[in-house]
């Protein structure tokens, strides 16, 4: 498949193994990739990071490229003005990458969608979320499994598991309890 401008909006909080192969896998088959931090005006329990430092594990993950933008993407908590922003955002596009059944019905009639996992040989199919991957990373153990190996020194470096356990450590841990039942 090859494209000229494609986009994809997710939190990336962090940037994990799944997510990675499939930035790997748009950069390889458009001319242009559009990603967008989605949730960038937000600091909380599931946007645990900001912006910047969303920006510099994604600038990591994808070292071997050059053919994507990177830009914040906030929530607006109205889908309606949402979708017009995004479309303001990225202009035309040949597709909009995303796995959210939301996003999906409110960009259908402006975007050819498409699911991430279109873009991934079988092979490299991980079932991993963001949240299974901030659960491990509040317990302190076997988080850098499940990213990249520059993001997990990068978090590691900056201290930011440490922050993530001191700020949001009990909460997920409760929320993962509570999801549990």
């Amino acid at each position: 498949m090859q494209f000229n401008r494609m986009a994809m909006v997710a939190r990336w909080k962090p940037v994990h193994l799944g997510q990675a192969a499939v930035l790997r896998a748009l950069c390889s088959g458009a001319g242009q990739v559009l990603i967008g931090v989605g949730s960038s005006n937000r600091y909380n329990l599931r946007n645990p990071f900001t912006f910047e430092e969303t920006e510099s594990m994604l600038r990591l993950t994808l070292a071997e490229h050059s053919n994507y933008e990177i830009m914040p993407v906030p929530d607006l908590d109205d889908g309606p003005r949402w979708r017009v922003m995004v479309k303001e955002l990225f202009g035309e596009l040949d597709a909009f990458v995303t796995d959210n059944p939301y996003v999906v019905n409110l960009m259908k009639d402006d975007y050819r969608l498409m699911r991430p996992v279109d873009w991934l040989d079988p092979l490299e199919h991980l079932r991993i979320d963001g949240t299974t991957v901030r659960v491990l990373m509040a317990k302190g153990q076997g988080w850098q499994d499940w990213v990249p190996e520059r993001v997990a020194q990068y978090i590691q470096e900056n201290h930011l598991d440490e922050r993530f356990r001191r700020e949001f450590g009990l909460e997920t841990l409760a929320m993962q309890s509570v999801i549990k039942k």
